[in-house]
């Protein structure tokens, strides 16, 4: 016995028990509309989720080649086409999440207008991002199975036994568009307490996943910019242990804590670390301070001095008020904090590098591992690297190791459209191509995500539509880059009517009304003109 099933006699049942009252309602156009609507709060889909997450964890563990991946996105439209299309060519969801870019949200969901990546946007705009996207993807669940349920019904009235046993199959075995998101709380908004009621938000929203940063929430700046700030790490232990908090409370107990460390590219601190005994965290911070020794002579007026030794040692303290940290300390930097977070209720690692480069990040996890074995991590597949440039460094740095003759390149401008059907072009782009099986199989990439990808194919999308539109091609501009391509390719928003839900409408309409129900999908609806 289905689910489906299971509803249809339940619903019977019910019709039974209260007679004639209820003859109007029909058993299985109930267990339809259960169906369309599995999931009945943000919580569910959390916990749903998580286990989800939980397991693609552990399949990795076992199997470094089973690696996760995910796209930013930034609408519930953007998201639902996106899981739609992932069905549609891969058949599965399985192992493909999404992300939630903070970026994102203070680009373009804030509003006061596109910010920088510097958490000024509204804290609630997260949590709201959230639901939207669950909102989307359960209405895609909707419709789908909305067309199976069509199809159901004409099998009958055709009498194909063979087609109706078929359909009712995909119906009963039906993978929903829900999956999990890794939604990025950026430095927490805040102190503990914030970051805690921010992180409930999320979760109630359906976020089984939160990723969180070790800068100062009022100094943060995007991880590809300069001027980034740490805080000592029992500041961020607190922030984790907020987080862990929050998916406690909510029953939520297998949540996922992503910590992220920007160490690697930011040479500040806000404040010094507190330390009683000699080695402990917070004296392990300090020591990566850029300081001087000073005797009590020199001290000058308002000077911080840390004692280290029996030695008196002064931080350099920049004009802002922060503290510097001595040049080369980064990667040991990001493997204390990646060790502290996972010692301390963290349950993966991100990383953020200057350029993608599996020996870098592989060095790193090599070192983390040495302490926890089974560390993993989420990695920034960024739009803010040139991966073009960088990886015809790598391929040209590679045949100069290998004694290639490299005379027909400059490797300041590898760039250029003329290095692109040449040994090194091609060595390039394979090493892209297997950039993230190679990651996962040597430096511990559990998941693997692209930040901002959608904002960029919104702006090439639009920019190809615009420059025919507007100039001499005009609707050909449009049917030829847009409509004719979706009916050829199976697109599903070439029926927009029925995308935004006007076929469900009418089979409600159905539901409730019978033969009196007023219809739009009729004779002279123009969506008829795709089918």
């Amino acid at each position: 016995m289905t689910a489906y099933q299971d509803d249809i006699e339940a619903i019977q049942a019910l019709k039974e028990q209260y007679g004639s009252p209820w003859d109007a309602v029909n058993p299985e156009y109930v267990a339809r509309m259960r169906a369309q609507n599995r999931f009945k709060t943000g919580l569910e889909i959390a916990q749903y989720t998580a286990d989800i997450m939980r397991r693609d964890m552990d399949e990795y563990d076992a199997d470094s080649s089973v690696y996760t991946q995910s796209l930013g996105v930034w609408h519930g439209f953007v998201g639902q086409q996106k899981m739609i299309s992932i069905k549609k060519h891969l058949k599965s969801t399985n192992k493909r999440y999404l992300y939630l870019s903070g970026w994102m949200v203070a680009a373009l969901r804030s509003e006061f207008g596109p910010l920088p990546d510097q958490s000024m946007h509204e804290k609630t705009a997260v949590p709201a991002l959230i639901e939207e996207l669950y909102t989307f993807l359960r209405q895609a669940d909707a419709r789908e199975l909305d067309l199976l349920f069509t199809q159901l019904d004409n099998a009958r009235l055709a009498g194909d036994e063979t087609a109706v046993e078929f359909i009712q199959s995909q119906i009963d075995t039906y993978e929903t568009h829900v999956v999990p998101i890794i939604a990025d709380i950026d430095a927490g908004f805040g102190n503990p307490e914030a970051t805690y009621l921010l992180a409930k938000k999320m979760i109630e929203a359906g976020a089984c996943a939160i990723q969180i940063e070790n800068q100062v929430s009022d100094e943060k700046q995007c991880g590809h910019q300069d001027g980034k700030v740490t805080v000592p790490h029992e500041d961020f232990l607190a922030k984790i242990a907020a987080v862990r908090y929050a998916f406690l409370e909510l029953g939520i107990d297998n949540g996922i804590i992503v910590a992220r460390t920007d160490s690697l590219g930011a040479g500040l601190t806000q404040k010094l670390a507190v330390t009683s005994t000699p080695g402990d965290l917070g004296d392990q911070y300090n020591a990566f301070l850029d300081v001087e020794e000073i005797s009590d002579d020199d001290l000058g007026n308002g000077d911080v001095v840390i004692k280290r030794d029996g030695k008196l040692m002064r931080p350099k303290r920049l004009a802002s008020n922060l503290y510097r940290f001595r040049a080369g300390t980064g990667e040991a930097r990001c493997v204390l904090d990646c060790i502290t977070s996972l010692q301390n209720g963290a349950d993966l690692l991100w990383i953020e590098t200057e350029k993608p480069h599996v020996a870098q990040i592989a060095g790193m996890v090599d070192e983390i591992r040495k302490e926890i074995p089974n560390a993993k991590l989420v990695y920034n597949n960024s739009p803010s690297f040139n991966w073009t440039l960088n990886f015809r460094q790598q391929a040209y740095d590679q045949l100069v190791e290998q004694g290639a003759d490299v005379s027909a390149y400059k490797r300041d401008e590898l760039m250029s459209v003329e290095y692109d059907d040449t040994e090194l072009g091609r060595l390039a782009d394979e090493k892209i191509r297997s950039f993230q099986k190679d990651g996962s199989a040597r430096a511990g990439i559990f998941h693997h995500l692209i930040t901002l990808p959608t904002y960029h194919t919104a702006a090439l999308s639009t920019d190809d539509l615009a420059k025919g539109y507007f100039a001499d091609e005009g609707m050909l501009a449009y049917v030829k880059g847009v409509q004719r391509r979706e009916i050829r390719e199976g697109i599903a928003t070439v029926k927009h009517q029925n995308m935004a839900g006007s076929d469900i409408g009418d089979n409600h309409k159905e539901y409730f009304a019978g033969d009196a129900a007023l219809k739009a999908g009729g004779k002279d609806n123009t969506m008829n003109q795709f089918s």
